[in-house]
């Protein structure tokens, strides 16, 4: 299982029983994940469902006079684009990559067909949605409660639980205003002030070098509760789908490989 998970590299995915996966395996194209691309704009129709590898994607909330702010961070552990279970909807959020990495992509038509087909896809479903409603809530809560500096460093650690490794974060003041739904402005002040307390070790133009040990410091509670139960809905009950009814026949070899791999 542990050589599944590695060569899969997004943890529902690697959770799903070996048939079950292979229903998805021919369809699934192995892609880059460009820094700052935009995988799905706000209003578009999602046409292709994303499940990272590696990178960290911003789930961004833009409303109608242009302010925009961040709602959840996606990495390993989720996916983008599973409002199309659902139906044939429009994406209410614009999905951008925040840290570059790669993903597992499937057309919304060949997800859905093996949706019918598999109940722990189906349950993959249930749990990414679980996750994410998680997510939406907590933000929610944080952003109404708690202070900018709190909140910056809650969303630096969040994203940097989604890099490959390394202290340095590819993230302009630009980016963090989006994040934060607040101005530049207020976005240099609160840079500052995480310098200060030495949180933020050095802040070159469009890059963060950071101090986990003392943003966890400074971010607020929100963080490790809001983690906690993320990867306990992701490491307790993905394991479950391992017991799920077993997929339909008619399904290629477990180890059949990507349909494709785009470098």
């Amino acid at each position: 299982m542990m050589e599944h998970a590695t060569r899969v590299g997004n943890r529902l995915l690697a959770a799903l029983p070996p048939a079950d996966f292979a229903l998805l395996a021919p369809h699934l194209r192995k892609v880059p994940l460009q820094h700052d691309a935009v995988l799905v704009g706000s209003g578009d129709r999602i046409e292709h469902l994303y499940f990272p590898c590696s990178g960290a994607i911003a789930l961004i909330m833009e409303l109608p006079n242009g302010q925009t702010a961040a709602t959840a961070v996606i990495g390993n552990d989720g996916a983008v684009g599973l409002m199309t279970a659902l139906g044939p909807v429009r994406s209410p959020l614009t999905a951008v990559v925040r840290v570059a990495g790669t993903a597992l992509q499937i057309s919304p038509a060949r997800f859905h067909a093996m949706l019918e087909r598999s109940p722990a896809v189906a349950s993959a479903v249930q749990i990414v949605t679980r996750a994410l409603m998680t997510q939406f809530l907590h933000v929610a809560a944080c952003n109404a409660l708690h202070s900018v500096e709190a909140r910056l460093a809650r969303w630096l650690l969040h994203i940097h639980d989604r890099t490959d490794g390394g202290d340095v974060l590819p993230l302009t003041q630009e980016t963090l205003s989006e994040l934060l739904g607040v101005r530049r402005t207020t976005v240099t002040h609160v840079v500052s002030a995480l310098r200060t307390s030495r949180a933020i070790k050095s802040n070159r133009r469009g890059q963060l070098e950071i101090d986990r040990q003392r943003l966890e410091v400074v971010a607020c509670e929100c963080y490790k509760v809001m983690s906690r139960r993320i990867d306990r809905i992701v490491s307790q009950d993905a394991p479950r789908l391992l017991h799920a009814a077993p997929a339909r026949d008619g399904c290629p070899s477990p180890d059949f490989p990507f349909a494709k791999t785009d470098s």
